[in-house]
């Protein structure tokens, strides 16, 4: 990936408030300049375009991050990891999918940001699988939706409920469980330096924001949506769904010349009918959203 010579860049010495008023200074995209930009990118590998692809997306990166303000660690190198997975995001991200980069980038961001604080956490010592990373992530919330926010152990009935919930095994849960609630480093801790001495490590990690504790519902519901597209796709005929998936959905797009040899029409006959199959699946999309209450997301 190219460097970023002239990217802003949060540090304690110049404040987060003036890092936001300096990101803010770099406009949005319309849909028309991000494709032009992403494909200058990946078929000239043009740093210049890659570079306002990502300056433009620095207020998303800082806005998923201010989620996990909550983790105790510093602002500024939570920040600085979205960045790192907003550039990750920009390498790989395709415009022929049909999706927006921001929609792409939201999981390469979040993904950085977790591995990070993973990284950071001294009580966190026991693995990063998956798994582990939903429990750690999730583990507060689930005992709160069973009602057992109670210190100590767990209850044989709670440590079953939540290790089937989370899909993990009941030794995580009472292992995690520990490391939470003391042992390594007690979350009932007070913090703070500037006479916030009332605040425990528990009330931070129990922040509200939704960019932190629903990652992993996030997650779930991008499999519903995958579902949904699968769904979708029955509204289209063999050959619009053969040159939809092999023009946008697969990992390396065929061309209109193979595709037009292939069905023995024009290349413009099947950019036509890409076009058109395009409209159809984000149309019955929609449709199938309202049908189930997910239009806002969909």
């Amino acid at each position: 990936m190219t460097t970023y010579a002239n990217l802003p860049a949060p540090s304690p010495e110049q404040g987060l408030n003036r890092y936001l008023q300096e990101i803010r200074k770099f406009p949005m995209l319309e849909p028309e300049e991000e494709y032009m930009l992403a494909k200058r990118w990946i078929d000239h590998e043009d740093a210049a375009a890659a570079h306002k692809m990502v300056t433009s997306h620095l207020r998303l990166a800082a806005k998923i991050a201010m989620g996990y303000r909550g983790y105790g660690l510093p602002q500024a190198e939570v920040i600085s990891e979205a960045n790192v997975g907003l550039m990750q995001a920009v390498k790989r991200f395709d415009p022929e999918k049909g999706f927006r980069l921001a929609t792409y980038a939201m999981w390469w961001i979040r993904a950085s940001i977790q591995e990070y604080i993973l990284r950071s956490w001294s009580l966190v010592k026991l693995g990063t699988t998956s798994a582990q990373k939903k429990l750690f992530f999730n583990l507060r919330k689930a005992k709160a939706r069973i009602g057992a926010l109670e210190e100590g152990d767990l209850r044989p009935e709670n440590v079953k409920q939540i290790a089937h919930d989370l899909g993990v095994t009941e030794t995580e849960v009472v292992s995690m469980n520990r490391r939470l609630s003391g042992g390594d480093a007690s979350l009932n801790a007070m913090v703070g330096s500037d006479g916030d001495s009332a605040t425990q490590w528990q009330d931070w990690l129990e922040d509200e924001d939704a960019n932190t504790a629903h990652d992993y519902e996030e997650r779930d519901e991008l499999d519903a949506r995958r579902a949904l597209l699968a769904k979708a796709m029955e509204v289209l005929n063999e050959r619009e769904r053969d040159i939809l998936v092999q023009r946008r959905l697969s990992d390396e797009a065929i061309t209109l010349e193979d595709l037009s040899a292939r069905y023995d029409v024009s290349r413009e006959r099947i950019r036509q009918i890409e076009v058109r199959a395009f409209e159809k699946l984000q149309q019955r999309m929609q449709e199938l959203a309202r049908e189930k209450g997910m239009l806002e997301t969909a």
